[in-house]
């Protein structure tokens, strides 16, 4: 089983060059789904509206599975292509990487197009720091006040994300745990019987 991947740590902005008058400027950004994709590339055309182009690729899911090229009329094979390989040389997913073009008046030719847009992804993820990331889930506790100290000396030591808490009529704690080392936090809880853990996902 994977619960571990390889991607971008933080966003690369304004990567760019010119190739025969055309100005490319290459970013690349570690997305969750396709939904973020369309975000990024909706603020990319409100930045850039007067592009000639914004070609780009993106990979998500553990292995790859889900991709996306798009030339953006271009030549076909001619731009997202270039990006999408460039993005599987470097074995990473959940990453979108996009260039802009501004036509700078002679053409550059299908090949022409397909080294200038695999170079505008390359010097996007030559900045970019790659890391890895561990599939997480949500953990929603339910304790009493009796249990509290029990209960937040097992969070310490487990060293959890803590994303919600609630100290009401009952207590309650939304924990992020590594899918990995999901077993072994349950299993800090099971001598507290008071105790309940729901998987949220």
């Amino acid at each position: 089983m994977i619960y571990s991947y390889k991607t971008i740590d933080q966003a690369i902005e304004n990567i760019d060059f010119k190739e025969k008058g055309s100005k490319f400027i290459g970013f690349g950004y570690p997305v969750e789904d396709e939904g973020e994709v369309k975000e990024k590339l909706i603020e990319l055309w409100e930045r850039f509206p007067d592009a000639t182009h914004i070609c780009y690729a993106y990979r998500l899911g553990l292995n790859g599975e889900i991709y996306r090229a798009n030339d953006d009329g271009e030549p076909s094979g001619s731009a997202g292509l270039p990006i999408y390989n460039q993005i599987v040389s470097k074995e990473i997913t959940n990453v979108l990487v996009a260039s802009v073009r501004f036509y700078g008046g002679t053409k550059l030719g299908v090949s022409g197009l397909v080294k200038a847009y695999k170079l505008s992804a390359q010097m996007v993820l030559e900045e970019a720091i790659l890391v890895e990331k561990h599939l997480t889930e949500k953990i929603l506790i339910e304790f009493t006040y009796e249990d509290q100290g029990n209960v937040m000396r097992n969070i310490d030591k487990s060293q959890v994300e803590v994303l919600k808490t609630n100290f009401g009529m009952s207590c309650t704690l939304e924990v992020k745990v590594r899918k990995d080392q999901k077993e072994k936090f349950i299993s800090l809880f099971e001598p507290l019987y008071q105790v309940k853990l729901t998987d949220l996902n």
